[in-house]
């Protein structure tokens, strides 16, 4: 499949970059053609709705719960998950999601104050994109465009 559907799997919104990292990566997978579900809790989704109240970059938005459901019953399935974490809970979630997906390519966008330190706790299989990002997207920008060119 040239194109499989693509999971972004949002994490705690506190940091500042991930709503425009979001936004951008939904926007750029959507060029290439890519079906895009962006997940995460109540408060991440409504703030990506408000970022984006037209629509013109986001794919579909569904809770983090029932996509994990709706994977586990076998109703889903991505072929290729962008997963956004800041603090160990986010990498709880993208572990989680990651045993649900074993087939599935998988990346793993680190970023925050304590980004190098985060990644060091990985310990399941995720190409990993890591950027001490907090205000400016940048940096994890130019990272996340040199993965979409081989891996879309």
């Amino acid at each position: 499949m040239s194109n499989p559907d693509a999971l972004v799997l949002m994490g705690c919104p506190e940091v500042p970059v991930q709503m425009s990292l979001v936004l951008y990566l939904s926007g750029a997978l959507r060029d290439k053609g890519v079906d895009v579900f962006i997940a995460g809790n109540p408060a991440a989704l409504n703030l990506a709705r408000v970022a984006d109240r037209k629509r013109c970059y986001l794919g579909r938005l569904i809770e983090l719960e029932r996509t994990i459901a709706d994977i586990v019953e076998g109703r889903r399935y991505f072929g290729i998950c962008f997963a956004f974490a800041h603090n160990d809970a986010g990498i709880t979630y993208a572990a989680t999601v990651r045993a649900l997906l074993p087939e599935s390519k998988f990346f793993l966008i680190i970023f925050g104050r304590n980004a190098e330190e985060l990644a060091g706790t990985v310990d399941f299989d995720a190409e990993k994109i890591v950027e001490r990002a907090v205000h400016n997207p940048l940096g994890l920008r130019k990272k996340i465009d040199g993965v979409l060119a081989w891996a879309v």
